[in-house]
């Protein structure tokens, strides 16, 4: 079992937030603090499963998880998704939306999404038919950054959508291996993500850090074409 817990950098204090069975984590805060979005493996704990359902359980807890909110006291839990497959890796937007990633079924496809922290209205980002995942939000608010490896199965790039998804995905990085868990620094103008391209000792992954230009990016989404894939 794995639970959330606040920590006070001024008085020290902890408190623990989330008591449920199963897997709690990947929480963040909302921009005003208010609030605490995270992944929840509870609903393989507080029910009778059926016997698919148990024979998934012992291959893949993770299939359970979906995404949750509650107060940053850790009152009022509230499950916000209800689908097969992984949620989570969930974040708040500059806006008050929550962004996450969707694992289906087979735990092989995931796509992007954003929603309103009530759970409506849901806005699909990403539909490579890959694995779509560790969205983060660029400061601007503008666009996210993100992982797929669309390009084939072990090659992973880093790709960025606008806030919307109405465009079409725009590549950043070229190298091969894995290129992926992108995150802007809170200034926009520099991108810290991991790399396998080092190889050799390396090839489990390094940190690497470059300069991001926020207007070329910007540039570059608004000549992206429409996005032609499946919405749901």
């Amino acid at each position: 079992s794995m639970d959330i817990f606040s920590y006070d950098e001024k008085t020290g204090a902890m408190k623990q937030l989330t008591t449920a069975k199963g897997y709690d984590a990947e929480a963040g805060y909302s921009p005003d603090g208010q609030w605490i979005a995270f992944s929840s493996m509870r609903d393989a704990y507080n029910r009778t499963l059926t016997p698919a359902e148990q024979k998934q359980l012992e291959t893949d807890p993770s299939y359970f998880a979906e995404v949750y909110i509650m107060k940053a006291d850790g009152s009022e839990q509230k499950r916000l998704t209800n689908w097969p497959g992984y949620d989570g890796g969930t974040f708040f937007t500059k806006d008050g939306r929550i962004v996450w990633r969707h694992f289906e079924e087979n735990g092989l496809i995931a796509n992007v999404y954003t929603m309103k922290p009530d759970g409506t209205d849901r806005k699909q980002l990403t539909d490579f038919g890959s694995m779509s995942w560790a969205p983060y939000e660029h400061p601007s608010g503008e666009y996210f950054l993100f992982a797929s490896n669309k390009l084939g199965f072990e090659n992973f790039e880093v790709f960025m959508v606008d806030k919307d998804g109405l465009k079409e995905p725009v590549r950043i990085t070229y190298a091969d291996g894995f290129d992926g868990l992108p995150v802007p620094s809170p200034d926009g103008k520099q991108m810290a993500w991991t790399s396998s391209r080092a190889g050799g000792q390396g090839a489990a992954g390094q940190i690497y850090l470059a300069q991001w230009n926020h207007e070329a990016a910007m540039a570059a989404l608004k000549a992206a074409p429409l996005r032609q894939g499946p919405k749901k």
